[in-house]
């Protein structure tokens, strides 16, 4: 229960109002806002709307990689965009450091 706390104080502590904030343990981003959670949510509908339109179509090799492949590339790189420019600046950490407060981490 510790660690949920921790995680939800972390993200609470959000006063340059990020949309995605950086990840406790390892790198990479968590939704910590409203407009990060729909833009989360936007591109998982995405690339879920890709892969049902694939398995209910018959593709070509050559169809496949214009109808799927790269559908799904640029819709990830729209939303690593989007994370890049409205995220924390990326860093590798291990949690919350005993000596460190959740306002040294931010």
């Amino acid at each position: 229960m510790k660690y949920i706390q921790d995680h939800i104080a972390y993200l609470k502590d959000n006063p340059e109002g990020y949309w995605f904030k950086r990840k406790l343990y390892g790198m990479g981003w968590v939704p910590a806002t409203s407009k990060g959670w729909l833009v989360m949510a936007l591109f998982v509908v995405s690339i879920i709307a890709i892969v049902i339109r694939a398995g209910s179509l018959q593709f070509s090799d050559d169809a496949v990689l214009t109808q799927v492949v790269l559908p799904s590339i640029f819709a990830t790189f729209i939303f690593l965009v989007i994370c890049f420019r409205t995220g924390e600046s990326l860093k590798w950490q291990w949690g919350i450091k005993k000596q460190d407060t959740i306002e040294d981490i931010a």
